[in-house]
């Protein structure tokens, strides 16, 4: 009697997302194990863009976040990007969650809750479009906090640094010649791939150095352009692109130790060193106006104040700045070149007017008074034409 019930009890079907449990405090590192139809299971202060477009590119069906993904800091973007893909957004569970949760346990996502089967494991804060649209008002009070740490960040920055800032000292030499040409810079940024497809006319026209910045560089080849130099560590980059024939620039500590360069030394493909506490967007941008590029053109970088405040930033906010600072007018994004180029006047407008042009001296030459002499003239040049021709065939 008690066989049946138990058999329909465990066919019902019940409510929430299910997925398969990745479990990790560090980001990075989940980030390279997820698959479609995981729950990333983290523990991130202030969910970022970088890492929420990550996990919406893993397709996961949820996130569980063991801290809360706005602290109210500054109005940092993840949870927006999340909830707007539609994945589910469970917060603040607390950091006991990541120990009781095992990896490659059978999750479901209800409401709030953290279960396995029936039994709940965590209870958090289940996100909305109008819980963050509110929790991100309330964090617009804190970004003038938020500014005030940074200036203090860029002038110990600045300290650390200045004679790479103002003088470019330790920045590497290249093989690229880059003087008086324009450099096209790709760095895995948001909407970085629709943004590079825009400037396919710019690249055919102009031919810039192209530079791709860590995944950045996989994106060129993937839309069929080959880099010329690489940056970055190249543990997050593809063994096919590192083998692709760009020079590859990889970032060390200021004490010279560069984490990615064992993968390069087993591959044994060529590389420099650049040493230096900024990221390598900042770098690849060094490298050009060192260099003297005429022109550079950014694709994926932030260009937002709340982009420029986001977590993902923050540790390299400092030389961000003052890397932009440096560079002056002759930075542009490549949304701006995007735009211009197609405003431009097609091949097919310009036919147009050809064609319009020589209907404009037919017309004239056939209402002038000599318009005849020149008709038959045409017609004695065709005919001759015609006979040559059949005389090739008879």
């Amino acid at each position: 009697m008690k066989l049946p019930g138990l058999l329909n009890r465990s066919q019902q079907t019940l409510p929430g997302v299910i997925g398969i449990a990745r479990v990790d405090r560090r980001s990075g590192d989940l980030l390279k194990r997820l698959s479609p139809g995981d729950v990333a299971v983290l523990d991130q202060l202030d969910l970022d863009r970088a890492t929420a477009d990550a996990l919406v590119s893993a397709e996961v069906v949820g996130v569980v976040n063991a801290s809360p993904s706005i602290s109210g800091r500054f109005p940092n973007l993840g949870p927006e990007v999340l909830l707007a893909a539609g994945v589910p957004l469970i917060d603040n569970v607390g950091a006991e969650a990541l120990r009781a949760i095992r990896e490659g346990s059978r999750l479901r996502l209800h409401e709030g809750g953290v279960f396995i089967g029936e039994r709940e494991v965590a209870q958090g804060t289940r996100q909305t479009p109008d819980s963050v649209a509110d929790q991100m008002i309330e964090a617009k009070a804190g970004m003038s906090a938020q500014l005030e740490a940074f200036s203090a960040n860029t002038i110990e920055f600045l300290r650390r640094e200045r004679t790479l800032i103002l003088d470019g000292v330790g920045v590497p030499e290249l093989e690229t010649a880059m003087r008086e040409r324009q450099v096209l810079i790709v760095a895995p940024g948001h909407e970085h791939v629709a943004d590079l497809k825009r400037l396919k006319r710019y690249i055919a026209e102009h031919k810039p150095v192209l530079v791709g910045v860590e995944a950045g560089a996989d994106t060129l080849r993937a839309l069929k352009h080959k880099p010329d130099i690489i940056v970055g560590n190249p543990d997050g980059i593809s063994t096919d692109t590192l083998r692709c024939g760009a020079e590859v620039v990889v970032p060390a500590y200021t004490d010279g130790h560069a984490p990615g360069l064992p993968r390069i030394q087993d591959l044994g493909i060529g590389a420099v060193t650049f040493p230096s506490s900024g990221n390598s967007e900042d770098l690849a941008l060094l490298l050009a106006d060192t260099h003297h590029a005429s022109l550079v053109v950014t694709v994926g970088f932030q260009a937002t104040l709340r982009e420029f405040l986001d977590r993902g930033r923050s540790g390299s906010n400092p030389s961000t700045f003052l890397t932009r600072l440096r560079l002056g007018g002759k930075l542009v994004d490549g949304k701006a070149v995007a735009t211009l180029h197609r405003s431009r006047v097609s091949a097919g407008a310009v036919a147009l007017l050809v064609l319009a042009a020589a209907a404009a001296v037919v017309a004239a030459l056939a209402v002038s008074g000599v318009g005849g002499a020149y008709f038959d003239w045409a017609a004695g040049v065709w005919n001759s034409i015609v006979d040559w021709a059949k005389g090739l065939f008879s």
